[in-house]
């Protein structure tokens, strides 16, 4: 064999070695057990979440339709073609199942706990309720926290399928399969939705003990790991951070004072009859009148951020994707640092998108943005009980 030919084969036998190798036949008892997330083999897009599709969705007029991924990239935009006039309305729940599960894609569990049964499965994430499914292909009702979601669970070979119903024309799929070398459980993701949808991958690995966050059952670990080996004793001690709080919406709990961030609207939005000052005086009360001490133009502490973007389209209609977001800051050790790093930290966001003649969207695109500050300052309020 040539050189030329010699080094193409060597590359190829390498990754076959390297690669995981799938289960050809899985049984599906081999799904059970703990897992924890391997971040740096699975995927983090920057930008995920069901499209927009506005123009597809609104007609003149037409109210924010929640949930969808923040901006244009990433796929997003219209997938379906403007078909003339038509609304398509969320219910509340509906607005608040879409956002509980792309915030679950966005910012994936850390631990999985599975267990199978013949005729059910179990599913305990870290930071949520556990979800009793029935793999018969039949409707469940499972709870998210604060809402529930209709979800269909079925086997394919081996496979566990999980559909959620997150609102009208869109679901969320989830795909659990497994690795045979080395042993990984793989979680497919797919937003399904008209004109196909985002797809993310995340690999898990099997907990081991310096895994879990039970410090009373893993300090006698802990300590006789320190005494073995003395080049490394702090390393446990770094994740002494007491129990975490994970009842829903417990990072909510004690807010009382906001800050207030509005980026500046663009030349369309202020042809469109948006005005910046009148925005932020109307956020303003409606969060001073919800118990709120608001600072404008503030993002030191934990603050409220609102971005519009707007465009003006040749026919003269007004088309705004709108976002909200609660924000905060904390420092904490990441499992790359070596200390402690200030991040930013998403504890509440909706986005939606109004459309409709230049005289009537500033209405619309405030009416929007505040219904979401007032069901903020709602969950804020419930937190606090």
């Amino acid at each position: 064999m040539t050189r030329s030919r010699f080094i193409p084969v060597c590359l190829l036998l390498a990754a076959a070695v390297a690669a995981p190798t799938p289960l050809s036949a899985q049984n599906p008892m081999q799904l059970a057990g703990a897992w924890t997330l391997n971040r740096q083999l699975s995927q983090f897009p920057t930008d995920i979440g069901f499209s927009a599709d506005f123009l597809g969705a609104l007609g003149p007029g037409a109210g924010p339709v929640g949930g969808g991924r923040r901006g244009g990239g990433g796929g997003g935009g219209n997938r379906g073609g403007f078909n003339g006039p038509r609304v398509v309305r969320e219910t509340e729940a509906d607005s608040q199942r879409i956002s509980t599960l792309t915030d679950e894609v966005r910012n994936p569990f850390d631990h999985l706990t599975i267990a199978v049964t013949p005729t059910d499965v179990t599913i305990t994430p870290d930071r949520a309720p556990a979800r009793m499914l029935h793999p018969d292909g039949r409707d469940d009702t499972v709870s998210l926290g604060r809402v529930t979601s209709d979800v269909t669970t079925t086997w394919d070979a081996g496979r566990l399928v999980v559909v959620y119903k997150a609102g009208p024309g869109r679901q969320l799929r989830y795909v659990y399969s497994l690795n045979d070398n080395p042993i990984q459980l793989i979680v497919d993701v797919e937003f399904v939705e008209r004109g196909g949808g985002d797809k993310v991958r995340r690999v898990y690995g099997p907990t081991v003990a310096s895994d879990t966050k039970a410090a009373p059952a893993s300090a006698p670990v802990a300590a006789t790991a320190a005494s073995a080996a003395p080049a490394v004793p702090a390393a446990p001690a770094t994740r002494e951070i007491g129990p975490i709080d994970q009842r829903p919406d417990a990072a909510l709990k004690g807010l009382t004072k906001l800050g207030l961030v509005l980026e500046d609207l663009s030349g369309d939005a202020v042809a469109c009859g948006l005005k910046q000052d009148a925005l932020e005086t109307t956020i303003s009360k409606h969060l001073s009148d919800a118990g709120f001490r608001v600072v404008r133009y503030s993002d030191d502490d934990t603050y409220l951020y609102v971005n519009i973007n707007t465009a003006k389209v040749s026919t003269g209609l007004c088309v705004s994707r709108y976002d909200v977001t609660i924000y905060s800051h904390a420092a904490a050790k990441l499992p790359h640092t070596e200390s402690p790093v200030l991040v930013q930290a998403e504890l509440l966001h909706k986005g939606g998108i109004a459309g409709g003649a230049p005289d009537a969207h500033a209405t619309g695109v405030t009416k929007g943005i505040i219904e979401y500050v007032d069901q903020f300052s709602t969950r804020i309020r419930n937190a606090g009980k």
